[in-house]
């Protein structure tokens, strides 16, 4: 028998839901430790950071650092930047994992899926054929071939080398 360890999910599970005052969002990039919040890149008015409870493995999210629920609240600037860092993000995950495809895309409201609807954010997911299986439709399970720890050092080393031939 072969044993599956998600030590990641216990976290999402424990983490309160509903209504907080402040969202991680906020206290992800003021924590000064860009290792421990897993933020990849810094931009001027954006973060790009592995998601923490990931679809697939490499899941990246571009985030304002402005608390922003909607697209048309966003400055021409902010949309500038936000669109230039899911660019530079899609090419970290293509660099250092090599998928065969992408889904590029956000969860605006609750409704759609959001689970922080008062702050925008947009999803990078890495896809290979074959990754869909039979865990999450029936297990409700994600299985993820790599330590959230270890995928982060891999996308900064490779952010970090994009940056150096591209700045």
């Amino acid at each position: 028998m072969q044993h599956l360890h998600a030590y990641w999910r216990m976290d999402y599970i424990e983490t309160p839901k509903g209504p907080a005052s402040a969202t991680p969002f906020t206290a992800l990039p003021a924590l000064g430790d860009d290792a421990a919040a897993r933020i990849i890149h810094r931009g001027r008015l954006h973060y790009i950071v592995l998601n923490r409870f990931p679809y697939n493995a490499g899941h990246l999210l571009v985030v304002p650092f402005r608390e922003v629920a909607d697209l048309p609240e966003l400055t021409p600037a902010e949309r500038d930047e936000l669109m230039a860092l899911i660019v530079f993000g899609q090419q970290v995950l293509q660099e250092a994992l090599k998928p065969d495809g992408f889904n590029i895309g956000f969860n605006l409201g609750a409704a759609a899926g959001a689970g922080i609807p008062k702050h925008l954010h947009a999803h990078i997911v890495p896809r290979w054929v074959g990754d869909t299986n039979f865990m999450p439709v029936i297990g409700e399970t994600r299985v993820l071939p790599q330590a959230l720890d270890t995928m982060y050092q891999r996308l900064r080393s490779v952010t970090t080398a994009l940056l150096a031939r591209h700045p």
